[in-house]
């Protein structure tokens, strides 16, 4: 008999612990490990995490085997954890309802449960019982699939549970959206059971989504139909959220030492090597203490202090935690599996050095790693005063099966037993490497042989749709259709991928459907039902921020293709040439930069052998051929013909409607998408459909458009009946008879309000509705780039931008809440969490009191403010809600004064803005740099839109020599020269106006005067007071005086001191209180001014003092500086006009227009107001606020 080899020795003693501390629990018949004796219910994440062990002991028993028996012990080990991976997927697939449901609901009683019974696989606790909703959970389980199926582990064994992996995946995918209650069951840290957006969650649902891409879930025998594919813009969209959010775990949690499992192994989600650095020294800094990490500040779990009786804490308890959280070894096993894959032998050593001297040895020579060490109930306030000097006792599980496996996992790979490929066959540990430039190549297409041709008058060399065959090109929404068929399985009640918008990265990919190439174009080009698309400005700008984006998050074999296709609509009005902002693109494409993306174009056949390619397999019919899901192909086979049958048809149907746009052309095809989108649950189906396919086919308005600088009528007189009531035949007749676009569309919205959409006007015969005639004219307007028109029947026809639902999301995902419609509350309306499109825009409409003005553009503007989010999130830096009614009202506002107009006016011009040029607005708004408005030199027509330009100026903040009044003489020549510029107003007609379409209430503002400085920084406050935009560091210092005070009053509502119990220095959720309370303030100058008051008032946190009373009043604060002010300038002679006070708040308008430094700053006056208000509470002989 041959003598053990050294290495196998160790093995054995592995072998004798793995089988001490885990297997010997193993259930006989499912598989499954109890938590412990005390909790026989078997959880997932434990699960998964205590059989990494197993595993990695199999692994390693293969590699260094040197008998036979070493082999069948590996094998046998193998066969362990097969056994546990197929017990969870079991439990799993006992509650594929709720895996249907929580693809739509999103809610926590449709989410798959956290522990099971650990003999049945049945669940243990009620849906509401419990925090189930753990997607960290789930997607750890799906990444270890991924990594063990790779290993050579087969796990999954038949089709339908291909189909089940498929439709986790869909469960997962959205997590960056997803509140949930975390790796610790409980949410927010309040333990309250209310969940929230956890990066431990997101980042190990984007790691399971990146392993199982394109991944055979069959190993290397399986075919085409055992591939599971995950879409790269949800992979993206988790990983933008990732790096907003870190080092923050959560909106409660500033720091929390289980997002080193996603910073590290097992995860690796973070590429950024500086966010993993940041986050881990975070959390050694602030978590690490003798015994291990804090899972998080104020952790009560298991302390001296918390009531076992209680489910749920007391807000103001959680200070009683601080400083006594009980430190969890497990985290140190985290560190070693750390340094293992950082190569960091020291770390390695460092922490394998402090778990030995706290494991626990037991009489057989074991060594068990305790859940967690408590300080005792007696010594707690020894810790309290001393930090980390108390002898700690170990409490809990003993030992916790999952730290007890990530040890055994560290030593192993530690001793040399495993290399860290072996354990990550998927290579996930080098997702900080560097990627190389990405190049995206861009194929120009021409919607006929007329653009064609103009195209090539301007030097540009592309190719027609008739050109590209056998390449098929098609809008991002077929693409949306066809991955709604993924994973779809009849027998087991699963749908597939629930109907979603595809992003850039899915359209920038050829894919092979049965055997044919298709191409997509970009979903901007793809908007049907809203007119974001009519703006040929705005699909250059958000080209230009798709080739940005592709070039910075593309991570796939191949480079990315970018289809962009050139139809009528991107011509000039009359046709004969290019728009010029299209052209001017079409150029720089082709110079090779272009957005900060190096750019190549060419012909789609060219870039065949260098783009990237998915096979999209699940499509083909040999699938499900014969057996069991024959039936299932039989019944959706009408559901996609439209989509994958007809595409391998000659493509020259598309030239009757745009040619990109066609996904389907005749009724049948209509009726089948309509039938999938009924069975996919998806509301509004129109919206994602082909706008002519629900064209009516009666007469159309026939419109003959006259010369539109002769106004039709200055007063229009409503026509009336014997008994004084509307006309309305004679209505209609005026109707047919007017030839004004404006006047059209006013006639009609009378009929609207008074007769309803489906009034029939008879106007060409029956079916002549007041909703197909505006539809009708809404075409007549988008041809005419009449905005105000549009946006105006756009919100009476109820149309909805298809992206709003995704808009919101992203922006929430952001940590950013939004309110709709003005303030104060409750007409403002606070969105905290995703919701459905349909509720979502209900409650737009809501919050707008069916003001179309505003409902229009509150969703116009919350798409432009994720597409900022998404290119600059720096704009929002210290800005946690947006609010979307007071920025309408600041843009109004602007306008108001920059053309030196009414409200009306003001209104009217922005309605009249086109898309992009209210997108710049609002960046330059948000930016915080100056900027002008001008109206255009040129003639405006009648009714149509005005020509505005907005440009950047000067520097911010006006000049010494200003303040000083010197510039008087540069002032006045400057209002000569502007009296001699053409400045023309904008044409409002004296016809009725609607009455919905109401004027935004602009606030009244200093009077505009000879030198353009004056009211430069009331306007400023109002900005930064309407975008909660304040200073860095700004809550931090709230923070730290509410620590020396009983509270701040802000206009009657108290911030108490006791919020600094419950929340901690640097947390989210303390600054969205804090925003909270501040706007409840309406006028956003002045709650700037509270906030300046407030900073100043924050000096007092550095001062050596206990206490600066009860509760200050920030108000009492403002209105002492405000009368000191008033007092100094009337002192020095100031006329009471200028002195002029705002009746609102009683605050002199001269005050909010004072910059900030200076002699007659408002700092200064609010310093002098502090010392003054808190001078009882200040060291006696002290200066401190001189």
């Amino acid at each position: 008999m041959r003598s053990r080899s050294n290495s196998g020795v160790k093995l054995d003693n592995y072998a004798r612990i793995v089988h001490q501390t885990i297997l010997r629990h193993q259930d006989p018949v499912t598989g499954l490990l109890p938590a412990s004796g005390d909790q026989p219910d078997a959880w997932v994440r434990d699960n998964v995490y205590s059989i990494l062990s197993v595993w990695a002991l199999s692994l390693a028993y293969r590699k260094n085997a040197d008998r036979d028996e070493d082999k069948a012990k590996a094998y046998e080990l193998e066969q362990s954890v097969v056994k546990l991976m197929r017990g969870v997927l079991q439990c799993i697939m006992r509650q594929l309802d709720k895996v249907e449901k929580f693809k739509y609901t999103k809610s926590t009683m449709d989410c798959l449960h956290a522990k099971y019974n650990t003999r049945t696989c049945a669940t243990v606790v009620g849906d509401d019982q419990w925090g189930h909703l753990q997607v960290d959970a789930t997607s750890l389980f799906l990444l270890f699939l991924a990594q063990m199926t790779a290993s050579g582990l087969h796990i999954v064994y038949t089709q339908d549970e291909v189909d089940v992996v498929q439709n986790l995946m869909f469960y997962i995918e959205a997590a960056y959206k997803v509140a949930d209650y975390g790796m610790w069951e409980r949410g927010d840290k309040t333990n309250q059971g209310i969940p929230e957006l956890n990066a431990s969650s997101i980042g190990m649902a984007k790691a399971a989504l990146e392993a199982l891409d394109e991944l055979n879930l069959f190993g290397a025998g399986g075919g085409p139909g055992s591939v599971v594919h995950a879409l790269a813009d949800d992979i993206q969209h988790c990983q933008s959220i990732l790096n907003s959010m870190l080092p923050r775990a959560s909106m409660s949690k500033e720091v929390d030492a289980g997002v080193l499992s996603i910073i590290s192994y097992p995860a690796f989600a973070v590429e950024d090597i500086s966010i993993v650095n940041i986050t881990k020294e975070k959390i050694i800094s602030k978590l690490q203490g003798r015994y291990g990490c804090c899972r998080f500040l104020r952790d009560g779990h298991k302390t001296p202090k918390e009531d076992p009786n209680r489910l749920y804490y007391e807000s103001a308890e959680l200070k009683l935690f601080e400083n006594i959280e009980c430190e969890w070894p497990l985290f140190w096993t985290y560190l070693i599996l750390d340094g293992v894959f950082t190569n960091s032998p020291e770390q390695v050593q460092e922490y394998k050095d402090a778990l030995e001297g706290i494991l626990i040895k037991q009489k057989d020579g074991i060594c068990l790693l305790p859940e967690l060490y408590s300080v005792p109930p007696d010594r707690v306030d020894e810790e309290y005063v001393n930090p980390h000097s108390v002898e700690r006792v170990p409490l809990g599980k003993l030992p916790l099966k999952w730290g007890q496996s990530l040890y055994v996992l560290g030593s192993l790979l530690a001793e040399g037993f495993l290399a860290p490929g072996e354990i990550d066959p998927l290579n996930r540990r080098f997702s900080t490497i560097p990627k190389p430039d990405v190049v995206v190549q861009v194929s120009i297409l021409a919607e006929n042989e007329e653009i064609q041709e103009l195209l090539m008058k301007n030097g540009i060399e592309v190719e027609t749709i008739a050109d590209i065959h056998p390449i098929h090109v098609q809008p991002a929404r077929v693409l949306s259709h066809i991955y709604a068929r993924l994973g779809r399985n009849q027998r087991l009640g699963l749908t597939g991928r629930p109907y979603r918008r595809i992003g850039c990265l899915g359209t920038s990919k050829f894919y092979v459907i049965r055997n044919t190439i298709f191409a997509f174009t970009p979903q901007f080009i793809d908007h049907q039902q809203f007119y974001l698309a009519l703006d040929n400005q705005m699909i250059v700008d958000m080209l230009r921020t798709d080739l940005s984006y592709l070039s910075s998050r593309w991570r796939m074999t191949g480079r990315p293709t970018v289809t962009f296709p050139i139809s009528q609509t991107m011509l000039t009005e009359d046709h004969s040439d290019l728009d010029p902002a299209v052209l001017a693109t079409l150029k720089k494409l082709q110079d090779g930069y272009y957005g900060g993306a190096r750019i190549q174009t060419g012909k789609l056949s060219e870039f065949l052998t260098t783009s990237c390619f998915a096979k999209l397999s699940f499509l083909d019919a040999s699938k499900h051929a014969g057996g069991m899901g024959q039936q299932q192909d039989e019944d959706d086979d009408d559901d996609y013909g439209c989509f994958c049958n007809q595409y391998t048809c000659p493509m020259s149907f598309l030239d009757d409607y745009f040619g990109f746009k066609a996904a389907a052309t005749k009724t049948k095809e209509m009726v089948s998408l309509m039938h999938k989108a009924k069975e996919l649950h998806l509301h509004n189906a129109h919206l994602y459909l082909p706008n002519k396919l629900f064209r009516s086919p009666q007469p159309s308005l026939h419109l003959t458009l006259t010369d539109s600088s002769v106004v039709v009528t200055t007063e229009c007189n409503l026509p009336r009946d014997a008994s004084g009531d509307i006309d309305y035949t004679s209505l209609v007749q005026l109707l047919r008879d007017t030839h004004s676009l404006p006047d059209q569309a006013d006639i009609l919205y009378i009929l609207f309000k008074d007769k309803g959409m489906e009034w029939d006007t008879r106007l060409h015969g029956k079916g002549s509705t007041v909703r197909s005639l505006l539809t009708d004219l809404y075409v007549k307007a988008g041809d005419l780039k009449h905005w105000g028109l549009i946006r105006m029947i756009s919100g009476i026809l109820r149309k909805k931008v298809e992206e709003l639902d995704w808009a919101c999301s992203d922006l929430l995902a952001h940590q950013k809440h939004l309110t709709v419609g003005l303030p104060p509350e409750p007409r403002e309306k606070t969105i905290t969490a995703p919701i459905p499109p349909d509720k979502l825009a209900m409650l737009i409409d809501e919050a707008s009191e069916n003001n179309i003005t505003i409902a229009i553009l509150t969703q116009e503007i919350m798409v432009y403010l994720a597409m900022n989010m998404r290119t600059q999130p720096s704009l929002f830096s210290e800005m946690y809600r947006l609010r979307i009614g007071l920025i309408i009202q600041v843009m109004a506002t602007e306008l108001a004064q920059s053309l030196n107009c009414s409200g009306e006016e003001a209104t009217e011009s922005l309605m009249s803005l086109s898309p992009s040029e209210l997108k710049i607005l609002l960046h330059h708004i948000l930016s915080g740099k100056e900027f002008g408005v001008q109206k255009s030199v040129r003639s405006v027509d009648a009714g149509a839109s005005p020509a505005i330009s907005i440009h950047e100026v000067g520097n911010v903040g006006a000049t010494k020599s200003e303040r000083a009044g010197i510039s008087k003489l540069k002032s006045d020549m400057r209002m000569v020269l502007c009296g001699l510029c053409v400045c023309v107003c904008v044409c409002v007609s004296q016809r009725y106006r609607l009455p919905s379409i109401e004027s935004l209430d602009v606030p009244v503002s200093t009077p505009i005067t000879k030198d353009t400085r004056h009211g430069q920084w009331l306007r400023r406050r109002r900005l930064d007071g309407a975008l909660n935009r304040v200073p860095i560091g700004f809550y931090q210092k709230v923070w730290k005086i509410l620590q020396k005070c009983h509270g701040l009053s802000i206009e009657g509502f108290v911030l108490p001191s006791s919020t600094t119990r419950e929340m901690t220095l640097d947390e989210i959720k303390f600054a969205v209180h804090v925003e909270t309370v501040l706007n409840r303030v309406p006028q956003p100058e002045y709650r700037q001014l509270l906030v300046e008051a407030i900073l100043v008032l924050t000096m007092l946190a550095d001062v050596d003092i206990d206490s600066v009373g009860s509760i200050i009043h920030v108000e009492k604060i403002v209105h002492i500086a405000n009368d000191m002010f008033y007092h100094d300038q009337k002192d020095l002679g100031a006329e009471e006009q200028i002195l002029e006070r705002d009746p609102s708040t009683g605050v002199c308008r001269l005050l909010y227009d004072s910059a900030p430094s200076g002699r007659f700053g408002s700092m200064t006056y609010l310093t002098r107001a502090v010392a003054v208000y808190v001078q009882d509470f200040l060291p006696c002989g002290s200066c401190a606020l001189q």
